[in-house]
């Protein structure tokens, strides 16, 4: 069967997550499903059963962090080996995020001390703190992916030289500053996301289900085949999943 990726899709915020993900196998779609909080992690785990092309992820989002209880804290330390991913997680010094970035680079700091974090693959929010993000995921040595990079041109580098990839979803094939970080990514370093149910495609709210549309989005842009992007995509999900194996390894 085909295989797309969904890095990042929050599929406990659907009304009908069964109905999403029916739709998604159809499409052949492997999808990472973030969570907000370890406990939003382990009541997935529960409702989804055993699904072959579902990567449920362990979360502490940024916005979530700063007022996470000590029993959340606890419990993404005693949930980790239970996850492959590590998502949403990160850090935000957006107006929204600004007054709680110390006690969410507290609790990010926490995360990435984890000994097993780097046999993981996170999907990492850096909305206003792409500097101190990319930083602190290269200290770490980490496997992770910027989900939806909308930070400034000159942080790429750094983050390339990390090592990290940058997930890409419809929103940014939209709007203009989208499409310079597109074009600035060397093309194996390109993942795709939906981040739905927190985005659009047309007049409904993306899904899974979507990923070909993010494919053929960037097709466009790169003047390539669908086909061949698809299969990019998808191999450089692989290639990433072997780094974290490989880390699992050494470990």
């Amino acid at each position: 069967m085909t295989r797309y990726v969904d890095t990042h899709c929050h599929l406990d915020r659907y009304e009908r997550p069964t109905d999403v993900l029916e739709r998604a196998e159809a499409e052949g779609v492997v999808m990472v499903a973030v969570t907000e909080l370890p406990s939003g992690f382990q009541r997935l785990k529960v409702r989804l059963g055993r699904r072959a092309l579902v990567r449920p992820a362990l979360g502490m989002h940024p916005l979530q962090a700063a007022s996470a209880s000590p029993l959340e804290q606890a419990l993404f330390g005693r949930l980790l080996d239970e996850a492959d991913y590590v998502g949403e997680v990160g850090l935000d010094g957006s107006r929204e995020g600004k007054p709680t970035l110390r006690a969410q680079t507290k609790a990010f700091a926490r995360l990435l001390g984890q000994p097993r974090i780097k046999q993981k693959i996170l999907t990492v929010h850096s909305r206003g703190a792409e500097q101190q993000t990319i930083e602190a995921l290269a200290a770490a040595e980490a496997n992770a992916i910027l989900h939806w990079y909308s930070g400034a041109l000159k942080h790429i580098e750094p983050a390339l030289d990390a090592g990290l990839r940058f997930s890409v979803n419809p929103a940014m094939l939209r709007s203009k500053n989208g499409q310079r970080i597109i074009a600035e990514l060397p093309r194996d370093r390109v993942l795709t996301e939906t981040d739905g149910p927190y985005t659009n495609v047309g007049a409904k709210a993306a899904e899974p289900s979507d990923i070909p549309a993010v494919v053929a989005g960037l097709a466009r842009m790169w003047g390539e085949e669908p086909e061949l992007v698809r299969a990019l995509v998808f191999e450089n999900m692989s290639t990433l999943a072997r780094e974290a194996k490989a880390g699992a390894a050494v470990a």
